[in-house]
């Protein structure tokens, strides 16, 4: 059941995805794509978090260089 769950989400992410791309064609910013790919999750009711702060772990010490997952 969970299998199936992550799968049809994939499958609608990846939609999202290539209906962004499909609409405004390759060759812009990467910002561009992320406020578009955003504004699609949110239309399709996706929840998802942007730039996503991503700490360094160092000899057991939680360092934050300015990481952030897309």
């Amino acid at each position: 059941m969970k299998n199936r769950k992550f799968s049809e989400l994939s499958k609608q992410v990846i939609g999202a995805a290539i209906e962004v791309h499909k609409t405004l064609g390759p060759g812009l910013l990467e910002s561009t794509y992320q406020q578009c790919l955003a504004h699609e999750l949110s239309i399709n009711i996706i929840k998802f978090k942007r730039e996503f702060p991503l700490p360094v772990t160092y000899k057991e010490i939680s360092l934050d260089c300015g990481y952030r997952i897309d």
